[in-house]
């Protein structure tokens, strides 16, 4: 599992310009955030903490690693880092690039402090939400790697909407059975109310670990811990397992 994140925020900054440099880490760290600034990509690279609140405001134009180079060798070892541009030559191209690649802002030197400042602000808000939400993900996951297979089948079918007497007869169980197994679920991913257990289910399928789940009616033969393929008009036995 991902670390939990630091949320004291780092503003880092690269360009290859001391006097940009200097000016912009003084502006950022008068507004009360942590700075980091580099001259270079590779040496904010060295530096880079992981799994942390951060934005970066990065220098597109720059002598070996561009900003545009190092906005790619970040998306490619899967960052998710928002990254404000500035640049002294900014032309549309350059721009469109950017934001095609997931740009949080685009500015043009000499820059503005306010507009600086309100683009930092923004992308910090992006990266707690990001943060959150895998957070939230990775623990919706933890909660289902908890449940049966069988279980994980009912759990679909619940969030499709159908009944308990309607899933038991998709699956060749008693209601009684599946009511059992909707106990289970509840009591394993720690919910209370179908509205929880919903969302639970729904913060997996967007980390992408639940999309691979599919249900088909089973054979008695599939299912040797089943009582039969009772019909699911058929009154609740005693001897209704749950498999």
């Amino acid at each position: 599992m991902t670390p939990t994140p630091n949320f004291d925020p780092i503003v880092y900054v690269v360009d290859d310009d001391p006097a940009v440099l200097d000016s912009v880490s003084l502006l950022i760290r008068s507004a009360g955030l942590k700075v980091m600034a580099f001259p270079s990509a590779l040496e904010f690279l060295a530096a880079f903490i992981p799994n942390q609140i951060a934005c970066l405001v990065l220098d597109i134009r720059m002598p070996g690693t561009t900003g545009l180079e190092l906005q790619a060798e970040l998306e490619g070892a899967g960052v998710a880092l928002p990254i404000i541009f500035i640049t002294g030559h900014g032309d549309v191209a350059q721009c469109t690039r950017a934001f095609k690649a997931g740009a949080s802002d685009f500015i043009t030197k000499p820059i503005d402090g306010e507009l600086l400042m309100e683009a930092v602000r923004k992308a910090l808000r992006h990266c707690i939400q990001t943060h959150e939400k895998t957070a939230r993900t990775q623990e919706a996951e933890m909660r289902l790697a908890r449940l049966s297979s069988r279980e994980l089948e009912v759990l679909q079918l619940v969030t499709e909407g159908l009944s308990s007497k309607e899933i038991g007869s998709r699956l060749g169980l008693s209601p009684r059975t599946i009511e059992a197994h909707r106990a289970s679920m509840f009591d394993k991913l720690e919910v209370g109310t179908l509205a929880e257990l919903i969302k639970l289910f729904v913060y997996a399928v967007e980390a992408g670990k639940a999309e691979g789940m599919t249900i088909s009616p089973l054979r008695t033969s599939e299912a040797p811990g089943d009582a039969g393929t009772a019909d699911s008009t058929a009154p609740a036995s005693s001897d209704d397992t749950v498999a």
